[in-house]
This record gives C-alpha cells, structure tokens and sequence, in this order.
C-alpha cells in the first residue's frame, strides 16, 4: 500500500510538472502576439537589428545561404507531414488506430493553427537588401520553425516506448531540440522570419503537441488503462 501511494505521488508531481511545461510554452508565445500586435517599438526594434545582423553572417559565408535554403526545406513543414502520415499508416497497420489519429490531428492542428494565426496578425516579412530567397503569406508566428518543433517532438513521443533507457530518450529529445533551433534559426538567417516569429512558432508548436498528448492521456485514464507520463513514456507506453 506505502509503495503503491508512494508511486502515486511520483506520478502527481511529474504530471503537475507537465503541466506547468504546457504553460510554460503558451506564455512566451502569448506574449509575443500581444507585442507584435500592439507594434511594440523594442521588440521591432530587436527584431530589425537580429534580422539584419544574422542575414549578414549568413551572406558573409560562401555558398551558406544555398545550404540553408536546402536544409530549411528538407526540415520543413511537407517533411513533418509525410512522416507523420507514414507513421499513422504503421500504427494503424499494428493495430494502433487511435494513435495513429492522434499523429494526423496533431500535426493537421499545428498547421491550421498557423494559419489561423498569420491571417490574424498579418505581420510584414523582413525587407533586407540583396535577398536570397522569399517566402509567401504572413510572417507570425514562423511555419517552419512551428512544423519542427511539432514533428519532432510528436515523433519523439511516439518513439519512447521502443527506448528503455533514459540515455537513448534523452539523445531523441536533444536530436528534436537541435532540429528545431536549427530551422528557426535558418529562416532568420535567410531573411524570411523576425526572430520573434520562429519563437513564437516554436513554443506554439511544443504547446500543440504538449496539448494533444494531455488529450490522449486523459483518453487512456477514461478508458482504465495505466496513468502514464507522456514526455518520458511516450503519449502510449503500451506501443512498444
């Protein structure tokens, strides 16, 4: 009985934690649209001069822009969204039907979410001299760096069943991680995205994905089976 209430406050405290990591990613986003909505002449200002000094470094390199154009769209939101079709077809092809739903409507949700945002905010690319490349729509909150932080993380949670140890769980987090700071970074140093835009993509993404799986969580309680830990188990430990 100790052992089992003991368990059971292990599990209330890292779900609590969980969930101040959910509000924790919503805030900095908050934030940001508050600021870019109401024109808030620091943050332009910051935006204007990150914009203009990481376009230049990326100018100074030979041949670095035409690697980041590469690379951003191997990473970009088309490749998150084949994976994650691709993994909701192997789910359901092993009898996983609910969580291969749960892959589609989360990175669907994530990109209608973002549009849903853009046409809100209707925020201006940046206008720098000698651009490299351009990129259509609004520019808040950044697609790309959004559909990475989602895909990646949606991908981890799906692969944690399959690694038993903490060391391989935590290498999947830090491969995610790097990933996406990879590709907000690229869309700044391209010259398409403010750096506030791929932050707030960023943390709406992990917000996205971190909603979700509390969803699919609660489903799983409904449904009797085991209270599980989705950022160390996976949003279906039973999957492995």
């Amino acid at each position: 009985m100790l052992d089992r209430q003991h368990s059971d406050r292990r599990l209330g405290v890292r779900l609590t934690l969980a969930t101040v990591a959910v509000a924790l990613f919503s805030v900095p986003f908050v934030v940001l649209l508050v600021l870019v909505m109401s024109s808030f002449t620091p943050l332009n200002d910051f935006d204007q001069s990150m914009a203009e000094r990481f376009f230049a470094h990326a100018l100074s390199i030979p041949g670095y822009t035409d690697f980041l154009s590469v690379a951003t769209e191997v990473f970009g939101p088309w490749t998150w969204r084949v994976l994650a079709v691709l993994a909701a077809v192997l789910l359901w092809a092993r009898g996983w039907p609910r969580l291969a739903i749960w892959s589609v409507v989360t990175i669907t949700a994530s990109g209608l979410l973002n549009l849903a945002v853009k046409e809100l905010v209707d925020r201006a690319r940046p206008i720098l001299p000698d651009p490299v490349t351009w990129a259509p729509g609004a520019s808040f909150p950044s697609g790309h760096a959004m559909a990475a932080a989602t895909g990646t993380s949606m991908l981890v949670l799906l692969l944690l069943p399959v690694l038993k140890r903490r060391g391989p769980r935590l290498i999947a987090w830090a491969v995610a991680l790097v990933i996406t700071v990879f590709v907000a970074y690229s869309r700044v140093a391209l010259g398409v995205h403010w750096v506030s835009d791929v932050v707030a993509g960023v943390a709406l993404g992990f917000a996205m994905v971190a909603a979700t799986a509390s969803g699919y969580e609660t489903w799983r309680r409904d449904e009797g089976r085991r209270p599980a830990v989705p950022y160390e188990e996976g949003v279906e430990p039973e999957a492995s």
